[in-house]
């Protein structure tokens, strides 16, 4: 499995205003999951080590977020051509088996991949109430063998100071690491 990190994003870049399918074809504007408090866009894939690695956490971390007034939206990017596997009817079978109460949508052109600048499976993207950028990069320590239970610490820590109006600080903001996005190859359709 390739170890990607993410890209880092500057803090403050506003969230890109986009409209993306889910599993079933039906459009989802990103900004309409705005909570109160922000909005965290995470993306992910089915088959990636990474994700299944932190995907039993996923609900149980976007219900807390809800808490606080974030909602979770959650993207795949990958070219289903070469990866199958994260294919869009894939993608609802697997946010039926993590029970995933959030849109699961399904980026085909890769465009809105690109627009974040995500560069691997998972990747975080925490935006405030006014949707500028306040917290990328890891959920936590844990990775697959690590041995380090998943826990959100450095995600959850993030949205609790943004919640309370601060901005989480960016020394403290570490890359995730997962999975390269598979990106289409040169030429093909976009």
């Amino acid at each position: 499995m390739a170890r990607t990190p993410s890209n880092m994003l500057p803090l403050g870049t506003p969230m890109p205003d986009v409209t993306l399918p889910d599993a079933s074809g039906e459009p989802h504007r990103l900004h309409q999951y705005a909570g109160e408090q922000g909005v965290l866009v995470m993306f992910i894939c089915n088959h990636c080590p990474f994700v299944l690695h932190v995907a039993p956490f996923l609900e149980e971390l976007c219900q807390e977020l809800n808490l606080m007034g974030i909602q979770c939206i959650a993207i795949s990017s990958n070219d289903v051509e070469a990866y199958p596997d994260d294919s869009p009817d894939k993608m609802a079978l697997f946010a039926q088996k993590h029970q995933l109460a959030f849109p699961y949508l399904y980026d085909e052109t890769q465009e809105v991949a690109k627009a974040f600048d995500a560069a691997c499976t998972p990747d975080f993207f925490l935006f405030d109430k006014d949707l500028k950028l306040a917290y990328r990069g890891q959920m936590d320590d844990s990775r697959p063998g690590n041995g380090i239970p998943v826990s959100g610490l450095d995600l959850i820590t993030a949205a609790e100071q943004m919640s309370r109006g601060e901005q989480p600080p960016p020394e403290k903001q570490k890359p995730s690491l997962g999975c390269n996005i598979k990106w289409k190859k040169q030429g093909a359709p976009a």
